[in-house]
């Protein structure tokens, strides 16, 4: 397994000079696990990064075997657990092997000793981290939901909206009758004896016209086509973030709502066992005196 070449393909080091990619290769760890087997857990101590050298992980968020919410799939060459370098915080999610797996460790200690025998490559890596903050900020302040087919039609040329009113135009009874109602008149048009017929029957140049005609409009309609496959991938792409979007927010009410119960209850239980102390009798004024002394 080459270690250089493998870090060297991760954005976050990919910029390193070649004496600097040996140095961290040579200090990172070899972990091997077992297909199903968990790499860390979601609230584990994070501090570490891993490198796929071979086989897959899923991120997921942990939950009961029916509404465990998978977040993405990790292969060779990928890498994750990379803020656990930086903040120290537990662990957003949880990661499991899908098949055997071999990671490459990188430890929060081995990174600040590197940084400090060698200070110009913390500088590139600092400058990756922030462009993957700032792409992560910029998809957040986006909208999951949007229109897509708006989206991608602003990005049409003149050449691609061509080519679509082409399919359309294909693909209308107007297409069909205009048609029919040239090649009548065409015909007629040739076959008459008081006017000299340029394209006598069988009408060979009319022929040449229909076949250039049915030439051109395969190119035009297989490239609609394509536009149209790519739309509705492009759909599909946004329903599911639309969708993980929702799930990991119904996660974090559920979340939300078992801690509000636990506490509720935590109270409750607290007024439950809390002492109680005797209401201290109220003085009686002189008139309640008097009733009372003549009720006796």
């Amino acid at each position: 397994m080459d270690r250089v070449a493998l870090l060297a393909s991760i954005p976050l080091f990919e910029g390193l000079a070649p004496d600097d990619l040996q140095a961290l290769a040579s200090e990172t760890v070899e972990r091997r696990f077992k297909a199903g087997q968990i790499i860390f857990n979601q609230g584990d101590e994070s501090n570490a990064m891993y490198v796929v050298a071979e086989g897959d992980v899923n991120i997921y968020l942990p939950g009961e075997a029916s509404r465990r919410l998978s977040l993405k799939d990790i292969s060779r060459g990928e890498f994750f657990g990379e803020l656990g370098l930086f903040d120290g915080k537990p662990r957003s999610a949880s990661v499991l092997a899908t098949t055997d797996v071999t990671l490459l460790e990188l430890s929060r200690q081995t990174l600040s000793g590197y940084i400090q025998r060698r200070p110009r490559a913390a500088l590139h890596i600092l400058k990756m981290m922030a462009a993957r903050l700032r792409e992560t900020n910029s998809l957040l302040s986006q909208r999951a939901a949007k229109n897509v087919f708006e989206e991608l039609d602003k990005q049409l040329t003149w050449r691609d909206r061509l080519a679509d009113k082409v399919a359309e135009l294909n693909g209308s009874w107007a297409f069909i009758v205009g048609l029919m109602l040239l090649t009548g008149a065409w015909t007629a048009f040739n076959t008459m004896s008081a006017l000299k017929s340029f394209d006598p029957y069988p009408y060979v140049f009319y022929n040449l016209v229909l076949a250039i005609l049915v030439a051109l409009q395969g190119p035009l309609i297989m490239m609609s086509q394509n536009r149209q496959a790519l739309k509705e991938r492009a759909t599909t792409e946004s329903d599911f973030q639309v969708n993980l979007k929702n799930e990991v927010n119904i996660e974090t009410i559920l979340r939300e709502l078992g801690e509000f119960r636990a506490e509720t209850n935590r109270r409750l239980e607290n007024l439950e066992h809390a002492p109680r102390t005797a209401t201290p009798e109220r003085p009686r004024s002189a008139g309640e005196s008097s009733r009372a002394h003549l009720s006796e």
